[in-house]
């Protein structure tokens, strides 16, 4: 996760990961779901339904075997794929009190199948029923479709899973083009009292539930998922924050672990300060990597030196904060609004040229292409619609998950050594704290090493470019998982599993189908 707050302008780029931004969200537009032809496994395609193996249910948690052996029934949606509702206690601590619903979506396995896949691509916030509708039949290789039902779904407090509700849209469009100078007494104070604001909009609209969307909680729902899809072990892939939600999971049941790969891995025992540090040294790092690669390319705008070249993206940024520039669309986009939409294609390098053009264009005094990329990290349409909670969600769940300081002399020390870290967006990462300074409910959660005692080995992967969750936080987590291995993709952009190469794809592949693990540290 990163702590620069969404619920003001600063751009929301996440150390957790918003697989929604960035190269993930530019996949998802260009995919498109296949129609699946009749089931393998023997049970309907239409209006299935499926109750859990006794077994499997005598083994719940005590108070919950009414939720772990509940009926599931699948009905026909989304083209041809197959949706359920999964009913969970909202708070785990009172198992006979209110109860939410999560929304799941499946894409039925095309062989003999082993079980079931869950999927959570990141965020926090992002929507995992999105993921698999959009993208599930191209980002997973047809051998791992063959093999498992591929199963997305919103976590609680995302999208279609008891949602947190805060802004309109037209308020969301305000909040995002709202300029803010917390270096400032009076601004840090507008900040804060902004955010308080909408905490307190956040907190009348979405009712109890916006207490009890930590991740915590999430783990827990995930295994009341596996034990209603008749799973006896949990197979999960995990990205980015979903690392975060796997490696919980792990340490809550580790005898439910099955075969889990936790892509884009970050460290649960950073606190908040030290996720957004390392990420806006990753992000300084891939934008020079970037700079290097467009100057060697036709049609950059850029010129000199890669030092040069990152001079001129400052320059940029500098001149948009000095004096904010309208956009084609009427819409006035200052320095926050345009870094949100210059760090969107980073998150993978097939992007780049997105960058190099909204780069040109600004650069010749149009910042409506960056305007849209930020848009998109935004999930904001063109006609103004917002299309999913990501933001409003990773807010809330953060501010449960982690403590933050909001001490103005605390979070003015740190915007110091992030524009050490990150000359160039180091600023734009700062006075997080301000996010959960008033928020309704206090954190839940302090940071710390996971602890895993399970006999399942865990693969985690890392990128060695990545932005957004930086190769450090892969080697940790290892470590600290124990009985885990190490896969590394020696490349740039976010996450490496579906965008990488074939020695990634292939060894994930191995493991989860036929259960073999990847050396540790195998480097592709």
């Amino acid at each position: 996760m990163m702590s620069a707050p969404p619920l003001s302008s600063r751009p929301r780029t996440l150390a957790a990961g918003m697989r929604a931004a960035g190269a993930m969200a530019l996949a998802v537009l260009l995919a498109s779901c296949s129609a699946l032809g009749p089931s393998k496994d023997g049970s309907p395609q239409n209006g299935s339904t499926g109750q859990a193996d006794p077994s499997i249910a005598a083994a719940a948690p005590e108070g919950l075997k009414a939720y772990y052996s509940q009926r599931i029934i699948w009905e026909p949606c989304e083209d041809k794929l197959q949706c359920a509702k999964v009913k969970v206690p909202l708070d785990y601590a009172k198992p006979d009190g209110d109860t939410i619903e999560l929304a799941a979506v499946k894409i039925a396995s095309t062989g003999d199948k082993k079980g079931s896949l869950l999927v959570n691509p990141g965020g926090p916030g992002a929507s995992g029923y999105d993921f698999v509708r959009d993208a599930g039949n191209s980002h997973f290789s047809e051998t791992v479709r063959a093999n498992y039902d591929l199963v997305g779904f919103d976590p609680r407090g995302v999208k279609r899973s008891a949602p947190v509700t805060c802004l309109t849209d037209k308020e969301r469009d305000e909040a995002r083009a709202k300029i803010y100078t917390p270096e400032t007494d009076a601004g840090l104070a507008t900040l804060l009292a902004d955010n308080k604001a909408t905490a307190a909009k956040c907190a009348e609209q979405t009712g109890p539930v916006l207490g009890h969307i930590d991740t915590v909680s999430a783990a827990k729902d995930l295994d009341v998922l596996r034990a209603v899809l008749n799973d006896s072990k949990l197979n999960y892939m995990g990205f980015s924050y979903g690392t975060f939600l796997g490696s919980t999971y792990a340490s809550l049941f580790p005898d439910n672990v099955g075969r889990m790969v936790l892509d884009g891995a970050m460290d649960p025992s950073l606190s908040a300060e030290d996720l957004t540090l390392g990420q806006a040294r990753a992000f300084e790092k891939a934008l020079h990597a970037y700079v290097e690669h467009c100057l060697g390319e036709e049609g950059c705008p850029l010129s000199g030196t890669v030092d040069d070249g990152l001079q001129q993206i400052r320059d940029l940024i500098t001149s948009v904060v000095q004096t904010p520039r309208t956009a084609k669309d009427g819409r006035l986009v200052g320095g926050n609004l345009f870094v949100s939409g210059l760090i969107v294609p980073m998150y993978g390098n097939e992007s780049w040229p997105a960058l190099t053009q909204a780069l040109d264009a600004a650069m010749k005094g149009d910042v409506s292409p960056m305007l849209r990329l930020a848009d998109l990290g935004a999930d904001r349409s063109p006609n103004g619609k917002y299309t999913s909670n990501t933001a409003l969600a990773f807010s809330a769940i953060n501010c449960l998950d982690y403590p933050m300081s909001s001490d103005p002399v605390a979070m003015r020390a740190e915007e110091q050594r992030l524009l050490e870290a990150s000359p160039t967006l180091g600023y734009f990462f700062a006075y997080g704290g301000a996010n959960c300074a008033d928020w309704p409910y206090k954190n839940i959660r302090t940071p710390a090493p996971v602890k895993y005692s399970g006999s399942a080995p865990i693969v985690v992967v890392g990128t060695t470019g990545d932005p957004a969750t930086p190769m450090e936080g892969a080697s940790e987590l290892r470590k600290q998982l124990g009985n885990a291995s190490l896969l590394t993709f020696k490349g740039e952009g976010h996450t490496a599993y579906g965008r990488s190469n074939t020695c990634i794809s292939d060894a994930v592949d191995k493991y989860l189908v036929d259960g073999k693990e990847p050396a540790d540290n195998t480097v592709c």
